[in-house]
């Protein structure tokens, strides 16, 4: 029994990848062995970072990272391949961030293709030039005009009418003076510094014409409510002084007869302004068109809008294929201080929006044939992050008080409006009103005209935000418009024109060319060009350019990224667990007095494969030396602490085994 062997006991004390020993001769064992370390483990980590960079260097699939620690026996070598990677990889982080630069600043393209089929035909709308007067306000404008008059004449020594000249009057006289009257400014003396300006500059020859200094201050004074602030709207021309003058009045005069209804319009006759309207060679009718007033430009009637039952379609260009109209000019019983041009003002604009006469019309000539040649372009803008426009304007924070479609001059004249309702506490006449606001006169808003100035320069400088809210639609269809012009009639048919004319509409013959004109308005092709944006990065194109760029860097894949970020996360639970563990060997480990811990942990060199990295120091056919073969088996080095402690037993025992595998 002495002499039997006994079975061999497991070392104590192994650690993650050593092997148990080999047991010697003996009876087979009872039952099968314990398992291993390695087989518990479901979840492992690296025990150093020299340990996770050699395994990440052999066995990922980015190009040159294994060069590394083929190359670690020569260290110039080593230092080549490590600054070598560490800019290539820092190159291709470069582009990497230029490639997302790119692709969140948003850019577009702009792509333009060219169509042709039928067209709409747009809406047309036509104003008179010429506001009539009103059997409401008749007696009222007559009183105006008599102040313009005697106004005129205390300024400029200027008789405009015969009744002034029989029976002359000052203004005093008048039944009821009118407040905010037009007067002259005296002018300030130069100063000094401006006439040496002046002499200085008398030596060079002025082109410009000397202006005469007593039309440069005619204006009319304006105040707040109570009369604390006030200033003077003036002008250097007394023309456009006195047309201002006698406009800022007759819109007081038309406020008070639209507060509730419009004035009854007793030439809202289609026969005596349009003598004659075809469109596609076909007569027009009353379902063709609808009217509406403006303060300064009289009766306006619009062909073709939303509310017409017949939709006009082109299929065909040419003047032929269009709208042709024959318009009366004549100015009779006009408002001669408020309508200084003769003719009649034509806008060109789409079925759902307002026509707005002032900002995008223009005048037609009496006695000339004016033809309008049309081109449609369609413009398609992106909205969000690629740019500053609105689908249908829900999201602007103005109201739209125009009830049609969303344009960027509806939001603008709706902003204005709604600020002179805020500051001024009435609405301007120009432009709709909410319900429950009234038309702005100075008789019931004595400061309206000091509001209104006032607001009207903030809103040219846009103080007043308007053209910051108001953003662009990313709908818009233009019409480009061309014109040619030539006399009409002609002189050789002029006689018969007029006769014809004159019996079936009642023209006034002795008129001639000054109470006619002709309009032409037609497609000149039905080709039409649409500019539409899209972008020019999608996530597509990134993702594209990302994959050249670290196939041209690291000649890797999307793997290759899963690597990447495989590393970094062990990276970071490597960290963690190492200030885990010294942050509880510091505080919470029984006898340490405080002291820190220090880990040394890494890994022999001759634990990488050799496969990897063949050398041929280790391709020798010798056997190897025996007294290097314990080097090998001996388990890897533990965490060990400044101060001395002895060795655990099972590692002592351990070592004695592998020195000595024979002893019982």
């Amino acid at each position: 029994l002495a002499g039997a062997p006994r079975p061999p006991r497991p070392p104590k004390g192994l650690m993650k990848g050593d092997k148990p020993e080999e047991p010697g001769p003996g009876p087979e064992p009872s039952g099968p062995p314990p398992p291993t370390e390695e087989e518990e483990a479901l979840l492992e980590f690296h025990r150093s970072y020299r340990e996770l960079f050699e395994f990440f260097c052999n066995n990922t699939t980015i190009h040159g990272a294994i060069r590394l620690v083929c190359s670690q026996h020569n260290r110039m070598k080593t230092v080549f391949w490590a600054v070598l990677w560490l800019c290539t990889f820092g190159m291709m982080y470069w582009q990497f961030g230029q490639l997302f630069g790119e692709y969140f600043s948003y850019p577009v393209s702009l792509n333009i293709n060219l169509n042709s089929d039928k067209l709409v035909f747009p809406a047309v709308s036509i104003c008179t030039l010429n506001p009539y007067r009103y059997k409401e306000i008749q007696e009222e404008l007559e009183e105006l005009d008599r102040i313009t008059e005697q106004t005129l004449f205390d300024l400029y020594k200027y008789n405009s009418s015969k009744t002034l000249v029989a029976h002359a009057r000052s203004r005093r006289d008048l039944r009821e003076p009118l407040p905010h009257p037009l007067q002259r400014l005296p002018v300030p003396a130069p100063s000094h510094a401006a006439r040496g300006v002046r002499r200085a500059g008398s030596s060079m020859r002025d082109n410009n014409p000397q202006v005469n200094r007593k039309d440069w201050k005619i204006g009319f004074q304006l105040c707040n409510q109570n009369k604390s602030d006030c200033f003077y709207q003036t002008y250097s021309s007394g023309v456009d002084a006195v047309r201002e003058w006698y406009r800022f009045h007759y819109i007081n005069i038309l406020s008070r007869r639209r507060q509730d209804t419009s004035p009854s319009l007793e030439d809202d006759v289609l026969g005596k302004f349009i003598f004659t309207c075809r469109f596609n060679q076909d007569s027009c009718s009353e379902a063709n068109y609808s009217h509406f007033h403006h303060p300064m430009y009289g009766n306006c009637y619009t062909f073709n809008d939303k509310n017409s039952s017949n939709l006009w379609m082109s299929s065909m260009p040419g003047v032929n294929n269009g709208l042709s109209l024959t318009l009366r000019t004549e100015q009779n019983d006009f408002i001669p201080l408020l309508s200084t041009v003769t003719g009649a003002r034509v806008m060109v604009h789409e079925r759902d929006e307002p026509a707005f006469m002032d900002d995008a019309g223009f005048n037609l000539r009496p006695g000339v044939e004016t033809s309008i040649s049309m081109s449609k372009e369609a413009v398609d803008r992106l909205g969000g992050d690629y740019g500053d426009c609105t689908k249908n304007g829900s999201e602007v924070p103005v109201e739209n008080l125009y009830n049609t479609k969303y344009t960027q001059q509806v939001c603008i004249h709706s902003c204005f409006q709604e600020s002179m309702i805020k500051e001024c506490g009435c609405a301007y006449i120009f432009y709709p009103r909410p319900d429950g606001v009234e038309f702005c006169d100075y008789r019931k808003h004595n400061s309206w005209g000091y509001c209104y100035y006032k607001l009207q320069d903030a809103f040219s400088s846009d103080r007043l935000g308007c053209f910051t809210k108001c953003r662009k639609p990313c709908s818009v269809t233009i019409y480009k418009l061309s014109a040619s012009y030539s006399q009409w009639p002609s002189a050789t048919s002029q006689d018969w024109v007029f006769q014809m004319l004159s019996r079936q509409n009642n023209y006034t013959i002795k008129n001639k060319r000054d109470g006619v004109a002709k309009l032409n308005i037609f497609f000149k092709e039905l080709n039409y060009k649409s500019n539409s944006e899209s972008p020019s990065v999608t996530m597509v194109t990134l993702l594209s350019n990302l994959g050249s760029q670290w196939s041209l860097w690291f000649g890797s894949s999307v793997l290759s990224v899963v690597e990447m970020a495989e590393l970094i996360i062990d990276l970071l639970v490597i960290t963690f667990l190492m200030l885990l563990r010294r942050f509880r060997s510091r505080y919470w480990s029984p006898g340490r007095g405080g002291k820190g811990t220090q880990e040394v942990a890494s890994t022999p060199a001759t634990s990488l494969p050799s496969s990897f990295c063949p050398h041929p120091a280790f391709s020798s056919s010798y056997p190897p030396d025996p007294a290097i073969s314990p080097a090998l088996s001996a388990p890897p080095p533990a965490y060990a602490t400044l101060g001395p402690h002895p060795a655990p037993s099972g590692l002592a025992e351990a070592s004695t085994s592998a020195h000595a595998p024979g002893e019982p």
